[in-house]
């Protein structure tokens, strides 16, 4: 990793981060997140704050979120909420949902967030048979190789003008290897096909360097689909 692009990624956080009613709550999540040994693999504080522009200029009022880890990221999107809003947040790991439920309480977020633990393509088919309204925006940021049906289901608790956004596409530029035997690059490989090619969508990717190292955002907005509610086949 480039020195120069921590040092920047300092300068713009010094700057621009940290004035935010949630600040506290979010240092303190890290804080409880390093603590109980997990991995450092949240977005970074830029790109929280990016997250949160992004839904508040979506108009968001429901967000759903795949992948929760510590719920570093909830917190920031959950910033964006009306009084009245709802954010989903679908975590595997019951350790990782624990510490999230802790650090959004901790946060004053309870009331808006509902973490759901399980494997989050169960809970996505959960929602869709339970009738979920759709989601305003949707952030995917869990396990690559499953970013192509995590897409397919999010379309499925989608509405015209949901924005869709999905974070690591670019893996340090592994991307474009199509011959890697890693299924996170294959995954979101197919995961950005699948982005070009249905006509449903309209979707672009931006390259991020920073703290984080060299990686990149996928953003879509769902044009129209299909009012078919159903869950997909097997």
């Amino acid at each position: 990793m480039k020195r120069i692009w921590k040092d920047v990624d300092r300068y713009l956080e010094e700057r621009l981060c940290g004035s935010e009613p949630e600040a506290e709550a979010l240092d303190a999540a890290l804080l409880a997140n390093r603590e109980a040994g997990l991995p450092a693999i949240d977005v970074s504080r830029s790109q929280g704050k990016l997250l949160q522009l992004l839904a508040r200029l979506s108009g968001a009022r429901r967000v759903l979120e795949i992948g929760t880890l510590g719920g570093y990221s909830t917190i920031w999107l959950a910033g964006a909420l009306p009084a009245d809003g709802r954010l989903i947040t679908l975590e595997l790991e019951a350790e990782h949902a624990e510490l999230a439920r802790g650090n959004l309480r901790r946060a004053g977020l309870e009331r808006l967030v509902e973490v759901r633990q399980g494997a989050a393509l169960d809970s996505l088919d959960e929602l869709i048979a339970d009738g979920e309204k759709p989601f305003d925006f949707i952030f995917i940021d869990a396990d690559k190789p499953n970013n192509p049906v995590y897409l397919e289901r999010a379309l499925r608790l989608s509405r015209p003008g949901t924005v869709i956004i999905a974070d690591n596409i670019v893996r340090g530029g592994e991307v474009v290897d199509g011959k890697s035997t890693d299924p996170r690059v294959q995954g979101i490989r197919k995961f950005l096909e699948q982005l070009g090619a249905d006509r449903r969508l309209s979707a672009a990717a931006l390259q991020t360097v920073g703290g984080k190292g060299y990686d990149g955002f996928a953003v879509a907005i769902v044009n129209g689909l299909e009012q078919d509610r159903s869950l997909l086949d097997a």
